[in-house]
C-alpha cells in the first residue's frame, strides 16, 4: 500500500529548481568576465598605434612567456601595449569592479535606490583634495608635489566626508536616512569649497581640474596599479563575507536585533570598507560616475537581489561597464575624451529606463 506521506519529503524537484537559478547566477557572472576579456583585447587595440586585435593578445603572451621582440617596430609596439595600454585596461577593470561592489552593499544597507559609493561624500571631499593640490600646491605631506601631491590629497580629504557621518552614528545612533543626509551635508561642503577654490585658481590649472573631477582612467600606470588592485581585493573579499549581514540589513535593523547583530556597528565597518577601497581607487583616476549606481540595478534585473550572488556578479559586471566605457571613449573624436563623460552620458538614461521600468521587480 503507497502511503500518502510518500511523497511530503521528495524536495528533488525544489532542488533541482534552486540549482538552476543558482547556475544561472553563476553563467551571468562569467559572461561577464568573458565579456570584459573581449573589451581587454578592445581596449588594448585602441589608440594612435595601429595594433590589431588578435595581435594585441599575442603580444600580450609573448611578453608574458618571455618572448620579447628585438627589431625596433615589435619593440615599440610591446611597450604600446604592455606598459601604456595594459595598465590602462586592468585598472579601468578593477575600479569599475570596486564601484559596483560598493554600490551594491551601499544600496542594500542604506535601504535605497538611489545610494552608490559617492553617497558618503568621498568624490567631494576627493575633488577638493586634488583642487587644493593642483592650485595652490599643497600637499598633506610636506616636500610631495606634482601628481602624487594630488593623489595624497584626494586620498586624505575623501576620507574625511566618512569619518564625519561615523562620528555624526556614533553620538546619534543615526538611522540610514540620517547618514545619507549627514553625507550629502558633507559633499554639498567641500563643493562649496571646491568652487571657491577654482575661482582663484590659475586658469591653465582648471583644465586638470576639470579632467580630474570628471574622471579618466588614462593617468594608471604599473606603478599605481597595486593600489588598485589591493583596493579590488579588500572590496570584494570584505562585502562578500558580509553578504549574509547585508541581506539582513536590508530587510530591517530589528531583524538583525532578532540575530543578535549590531546592525549600526555593521553598517559603518561597510561604510569605512566602502570609503577605504573607493578612495584607493579613485584618488588616482578621478570621480568615475554610475558605476557605482547602476551596475548594481543591472545585475538585479538578471539574478536578483540576494547579495551573495550581487556582490560578485556586479564586480563582474561593473569592471565590464568601465572597459568597454572607456574603449568608446577613447574612440571619440582625435584624442578621446575622459570616460567619466561617457558612463554620465550612458548612465543617465540608463537609469532613468531601469527606474521607470524595472524598479517594482528589482526593489518591490
Amino acid at each position: 500500500m503507497v502511503s500518502r506521506f510518500d511523497g511530503m519529503f521528495d524536495n528533488s524537484a525544489e532542488i533541482r529548481g534552486y540549482n538552476l537559478k543558482v547556475s544561472k547566477k553563476v553563467l551571468f557572472a562569467v559572461a561577464c568576465i568573458l565579456l570584459a576579456f573581449i573589451a581587454l583585447g578592445l581596449e588594448v587595440t585602441l589608440g594612435k598605434a595601429d595594433i590589431g586585435f588578435f595581435e594585441s593578445y599575442e603580444i600580450i603572451w609573448n611578453h608574458i612567456a618571455g618572448n620579447i621582440p628585438t627589431d625596433p617596430e615589435g619593440i615599440q609596439k610591446d611597450e604600446i601595449v604592455w606598459d601604456l595600454r595594459i595598465p590602462r585596461a586592468l585598472g579601468a577593470f578593477l575600479i569599475g569592479c570596486v564601484l559596483a561592489v560598493c554600490g551594491a552593499a551601499m544600496q542594500s544597507i542604506m535601504k535605497n535606490p538611489l545610494a552608490d559609493p559617492y553617497t558618503t561624500g568621498i568624490s567631494s571631499g576627493a575633488g577638493f583634495g586634488a583642487i587644493l593640490a593642483i592650485s595652490v600646491g599643497f600637499c598633506i605631506i610636506p616636500g610631495v608635489t606634482g601628481y602624487n601631491a594630488i593623489v595624497i590629497d584626494a586620498f586624505v580629504f575623501s576620507l574625511i566626508p566618512m569619518l564625519a557621518i561615523v562620528a555624526i552614528s556614533r553620538l546619534k545612533n543615526a538611522s540610514p536616512t540620517s547618514m545619507i543626509l549627514a553625507g550629502l551635508g558633507v559633499m554639498y561642503t567641500f563643493s562649496a569649497m571646491t568652487s571657491m577654490m577654482m575661482l582663484v585658481a590659475d586658469p591653465q590649472d582648471h583644465k586638470t581640474a576639470y579632467v580630474w573631477n570628471i574622471g579618466t582612467v588614462g593617468a594608471v600606470t604599473w606603478d599605481n596599479l597595486v593600489f588598485i588592485v589591493a583596493a579590488a581585493l579588500i572590496a570584494v573579499a570584505f562585502m562578500q563575507a558580509m553578504a549574509k549581514n547585508i541581506n539582513i540589513l536590508a530587510m530591517s535593523d530589528s531583524d538583525a536585533r532578532a540575530l543578535g547583530l549590531d546592525a549600526n556597528r555593521i553598517r559603518i565597518a561597510i561604510l569605512a570598507v566602502t570609503a577605504v577601497t573607493v578612495a584607493m581607487a579613485v584618488s588616482f583616476t578621478g570621480s568615475i560616475g554610475f558605476i557605482g549606481l547602476l551596475a548594481p540595478h543591472i545585475v538585479r534585473i538578471f539574478i536578483g537581489s540576494d547579495n551573495r550572488y550581487l556582490i560578485p556578479a556586479s564586480a563582474a559586471f561593473g569592471g565590464m561597464l568601465l572597459l568597454y566605457s572607456d574603449c568608446i571613449a577613447k574612440s571619440v573624436g582625435v584624442t578621446g575624451v575622459p570616460v567619466g563623460v561617457i558612463t554620465a552620458a550612458l548612465g543617465g538614461p540608463l537609469f532613468m529606463y531601469i527606474l521607470f521600468r524595472h524598479r517594482k521587480r528589482i526593489w518591490g
